[in-house]
């Protein structure tokens, strides 16, 4: 939902890695932005809308981001889309950082414009290993970005680490940056920033979704 720079950016990028996407927008006009080439779905109307979002396709959809200029807007769809539809996937762009940590606490990812761009909106969309936010030159260790599951939600940092064969660089809670210590145990909500050798990835993704192992 929305059609501006960053909703237009996200929408091109996700096609060029062969999505399929649809994007609303109460505009029609702004659907220009997205040039001659784009090929998804435009359907203009309020993104909020339960019977616009039916028309988009949310009931086949995977992801929604709520990315108009209106963090009302934002939120008001970002919820529609998860709690009606069951879309879990859902990002809200938020402009007051304040609400920001309200809406994380709802299990509503939100980004804020200011600290983020389009680029993070899509790595939080698609699933988890699927865009490493770095590769080093030899393609040897890659940096990701991920989700705690369920699974580790109150498991110390360290078994994960330990387990994984990765390291957190640091982790993302509330809509600010931590470095964990030993001590430190995964919370609902947090996103972690993990350092993993490519030939380790596949073992560490697995782990990640089968939960930690008890001894």
């Amino acid at each position: 939902m929305g059609c501006g720079r960053v909703g237009s950016t996200l929408a091109r990028s996700l096609e060029d890695r062969d999505h399929t996407v649809s994007i609303i927008d109460s505009d029609p006009d702004a659907f220009r932005r997205l040039g001659p080439g784009f090929n998804g779905d435009k359907v203009a109307g309020m993104g909020f809308d339960q019977e616009v979002l039916e028309k988009a396709g949310i009931r086949r959809a995977d992801a929604f981001a709520a990315v108009s200029s209106g963090d009302n807007s934002n939120i008001i769809a970002a919820r529609v889309a998860r709690e009606t539809f069951g879309i879990q996937q859902v990002v809200a762009r938020i402009y007051d950082p304040g609400r920001a940590e309200v809406y994380q606490r709802l299990g509503i990812t939100t980004v804020a414009t200011v600290k983020w761009t389009a680029d993070q909106v899509l790595r939080r969309l698609l699933p988890a290993g699927a865009e490493p936010d770095f590769r080093d030159p030899s393609g040897t260790i890659r940096v990701d970005q991920v989700p705690v599951p369920q699974a580790w939600i109150g498991h110390r940092t360290v078994a994960f680490q330990e387990q994984s064969r990765s390291r957190i660089a640091w982790i993302d809670r509330l809509g600010e940056g931590m470095l964990p210590s030993r001590e430190s145990v995964l919370q609902e909500g947090d996103y972690l920033h993990l350092v993993i050798r490519e030939a380790d990835a596949e073992h560490a993704y697995a782990v990640l979704t089968a939960g930690p192992e008890e001894h």
